[in-house]
């Protein structure tokens, strides 16, 4: 497992660069994963759509797939691809801390 420093904070990451234990991950660890997406700044629907992210993933043991996000988040498919474009269920997933969501290649 390697670590990685984000935020002026050590973490635990693995080979794709996402967190391996959510406990490590900060807001301050968010913006700097998200400034690497090219999200830059997080506003607050990016805010609604990473704490539920967390909150569902504390919830259920798993990162949130698209479709559990768009409906537990109340924000649309459309919007979720505009907050976070091209990938939007393992962007926010890194951005959240949490581990890589089922079904995603």
């Amino acid at each position: 497992m390697a670590t990685r420093t984000i935020a002026g904070k050590t973490v635990q990451v693995n080979e794709e660069g996402f967190l391996t234990d959510p406990a490590e991950w900060t807001k301050e660890i968010a913006v700097e994963i998200a400034k690497e997406e090219g999200i830059d700044p997080l506003t607050e629907a990016h805010w609604k759509v990473i704490e539920f992210s967390r909150s569902s993933a504390a919830s259920n043991g798993a990162s949130p797939t698209l479709r559990t996000i768009t409906t537990g988040s109340g924000i649309s498919t459309k919007e979720l691809f505009a907050l976070f474009p091209k990938g939007p269920a393992k962007k926010v997933a890194r951005i959240a801390g949490l581990g890589k969501p089922e079904g995603c290649v």
